[in-house]
């Protein structure tokens, strides 16, 4: 793991917890021995993190000057919070986690007054995850083909049970009720497809590059959709 995304790693994880989390637990969390743990602390001081250590107990991140302040009204708090309170019902916990670094992150640069209230929100969020397939591709691979604009190879099995092998362009993927799928521009059919990506095995990277066309797919894929009926 590069250096600078080891210290973001640890940073992260002490933005999160609310208390003193101990040595062994940061090291754990980062992948990284002991030794290279009470290194990297000492880094991120020498850098200017003021981050407490009591033996028995473990650090905590106290003042965070990483990242500059940042001021929200309270409503615009509880918005922030409830909406990355939702991640957790997409079963997705790559990005569950990366909505906890981003608020722990907001949270670092708010006023203490601010940041007491992002901690004990009035609005919450109460529903149990969806109840979805699951899902047994690399969802980083697809997530980093969709934001580099290069295609993908695939099996896919439809509803029916038919099998075929697929190089798609991927588009966009969206978080339905209990669903996953995959927006895609089939190189095969030469045409938009949605796919359940449940439904998705071998997810490899293709050979074609559709870069810089994403955008205008998507927007040319969302005019052609009918509208709604609102009788």
């Amino acid at each position: 793991m590069a250096r600078t995304d080891r210290l973001m790693r640890l940073m992260d994880a002490l933005r999160r917890s609310a208390g003193p989390v101990t040595a062994q637990a940061l090291a754990v969390e980062t992948g990284v021995s002991l030794r290279q743990l009470y290194r990297d602390i000492a880094t991120l001081r020498a850098g200017g993190a003021l981050i407490d250590g009591e033996a028995g107990l473990g650090y905590t991140l106290t003042e965070d000057t990483a990242l500059p302040p940042q001021s929200f009204s309270q409503l615009e708090i509880e918005a922030l919070v409830l909406a990355l309170s939702g991640l957790d019902q997409l079963a997705d916990p790559a990005l569950t986690r990366a909505g906890q670094d981003a608020m722990a992150r907001i949270i670092a640069t708010l006023p203490d007054r601010q940041a007491r209230q992002a901690m004990n929100t009035a609005l919450r969020n109460f529903r149990r995850p969806d109840d979805r397939p699951p899902v047994t591709i690399d969802m980083d691979l697809m997530r980093q083909a969709i934001w580099d604009e290069h295609s993908v190879t695939f099996r896919y099995t439809d509803l029916k049970g038919r099998v075929t092998e697929r190089e798609v362009w991927p588009l966009a993927l969206s978080y339905g009720e209990g669903n996953l799928m995959l927006l895609g521009h089939c190189r095969t059919r030469l045409d938009y497809r949605m796919f359940h990506v449940s439904q998705i095995e071998d997810l490899a990277r293709g050979t074609e590059s559709f870069r810089p066309k994403r955008v205008a797919l998507v927007r040319e894929f969302a005019q052609s959709r009918p509208a709604p009926d609102r009788r």
